[in-house]
């Protein structure tokens, strides 16, 4: 019994003071239930972009099961707003005879949350990135990330949802 109790203080001690595994947390006021999510701007070079990437983040958010997440910006108890910047690409690994191996496809954007009902940003970034790593596919070289993204769509897929991980998880835990 005398090893048991040490264990029971700490899990009362954790539970009362709110802490929540990472991913589980919210720091929302409990008001916000009904949540937009409308179409990003998009002012990167490859289209499609902004549309991936908000359906990937209004999945993310549905995925955490307390929201109804809508895509329009009224009738709302908040609403989340991004503009997707240019995306970069850079060779981050080359083969033997110096031809492209891997590229680092970074794409960046700025969001904010706001609680309509209080008039209140909640969480406001001007840049925010995601990143991921992709082999070079097929003999030619890939200029631009449209050119990457043309020749591989699980490559977009896999953007996007790394995009809406880092987002969703931004702005629930409030790092």
């Amino acid at each position: 019994m005398t090893k048991v109790a040490p264990l029971l203080v700490t899990v009362t001690l954790l539970s009362a003071c709110g802490y929540a595994l990472a991913g589980r947390g919210s720091s929302l006021p409990d008001h916000i239930r009904r949540i937009g999510v409308p179409m990003f701007e998009n002012q990167s070079q490859i289209p499609e972009l902004d549309r991936v990437l908000t359906e990937a983040v209004q999945q993310e958010l549905r995925s955490k099961g307390r929201y109804l997440i809508v895509q329009e910006a009224t009738g709302v108890d908040a609403v989340l707003t991004g503009t997707v910047r240019p995306v970069s690409l850079t060779v981050s690994a080359f083969t033997d005879a110096r031809q492209a191996q891997r590229y680092l496809v970074t794409v960046l954007a700025e969001v904010e949350f706001k609680d309509v009902r209080e008039n209140k940003v909640i969480f406001s970034r001007a840049v925010l990135r995601a990143s991921e790593e992709y082999e070079a596919i097929g003999t030619a070289a890939v200029n631009d990330a449209s050119a990457l993204f043309s020749q591989d769509q699980n490559a977009l897929n896999r953007i996007a949802k790394t995009f809406a991980r880092t987002v969703v998880t931004s702005i629930l835990e409030a790092f």
